[in-house]
């Protein structure tokens, strides 16, 4: 009996179909092989779930299906790059920066070897899947990790322009993406870089300083709440290793509050590495590490969590109500 082939199963047309961000991860890498570098790309059995099939479609030969293997994936990886190949290796984050911590940090850090990560369905946008596929601790683990870098793009445009930004990085690289379906908050080709953070608004009362796909919902709020006379500013901070400290240090200088808003647990991600800045540098303003609250998330479609967790717009906003008006009590 013939079987039909996986790209013509109504599934996976479906994957591609509603996700269309990840689709801009082989866009940006076929554009990298258009351009002459020498790219290779591989994934876990999940080439339809992060959009690699794509990139595999129109370079098979540089594509890579390592099955239900991650950790040999990522090792396998780091022995391309010392080739002279520039590897980019997808799988869920929940796997990628926690199955695969030891060979992410001997074999690709340790080694400096220039290997891109990307860790994709971040946080709990894996819904129902649960705790063993929700990755809401892989921040603190890669940010440990010394001489990698952190970054987590807020839709699929930043995520594009950092992939292409990558080509000429000479470290290793996690990328924490979403599921595909964040709304876009930058125009195709917006330019990126490294270690910089993107001031959208300024707020004397509070500034938000979110990381994924809580950029877009944090913007929803400010909106809403400056609409409402209050003054709410909006830093998106894609690069969480190495960190900007001076975009951190001037929202400190600026705002009364600072609040930090992402898809992970309060210790050790986004608003830990904010809290090491403001406390390093003498910084007297209190800061509010909104997230996961160090629990175990539930098992819940990703929009019921988002809710739940009070990450979605309102949420965000409910929450920077209450820590202006603890700041204004005090």
């Amino acid at each position: 009996m013939n079987l039909p082939l996986s790209p013509n199963s109504w599934q996976y047309r479906e994957l591609n179909a509603r996700t269309p961000g990840l689709n801009f991860l082989s866009h940006a890498l076929i554009a990298l092989v258009e351009a002459g570098e020498p790219v290779v790309a591989g994934s876990a059995d999940l080439q339809y779930s992060n959009g690699l099939n794509t990139f595999a479609s129109h370079y098979p030969e540089r594509y890579i299906q390592f099955g239900i293997s991650e950790q040999n994936m990522v090792t396998a990886a780091a022995g391309l790059a010392t080739t002279g190949l520039k590897p980019y290796v997808a799988t869920f984050a929940s796997f990628l920066g926690l199955l695969c911590c030891e060979q992410i940090r001997m074999d690709v850090a340790y080694c400096a070897q220039p290997v891109r990560l990307i860790g994709h369905h971040t946080g709990i946008s894996l819904g129902f899947y649960g705790t063993s596929h929700h990755a809401t601790e892989d921040i603190a683990t890669m940010r440990a990790i010394a001489d990698l870098t952190v970054v987590s793009p807020a839709d699929g445009p930043q995520l594009a322009a950092a992939i292409k930004a990558s080509a000429s990085y000479p470290e290793p690289i996690y990328f924490r993406i979403g599921r595909g379906r964040e709304p876009d908050v930058y125009p195709v080709d917006t330019p990126f870089t490294f270690g910089k953070a993107i001031e959208h608004m300024q707020g004397d009362e509070l500034t938000i300083i979110a990381c994924g796909m809580a950029v877009h919902p944090a913007l929803e709020a400010a909106r809403t709440l400056n609409a409402a006379g209050h003054s709410v500013g909006v830093i998106d901070m894609p690069t969480i290793k190495p960190i900007d400290h001076a975009a951190i240090l001037a929202a400190a200088g600026r705002s009364r509050v600072l609040m930090s808003v992402e898809e992970h647990n309060v210790i050790g991600g986004l608003g830990g590495a904010i809290a090491e800045v403001l406390t390093e540098e003498g910084a007297g303003v209190r800061l509010v590490r909104h997230g996961i609250h160090d629990e175990y998330s539930l098992i819940a479609p990703p929009t019921h969590l988002y809710a739940h967790y009070r990450l979605d717009a309102p949420g965000i906003a409910a929450v920077a109500r209450e820590a202006m008006a603890a700041r204004g009590a005090a």
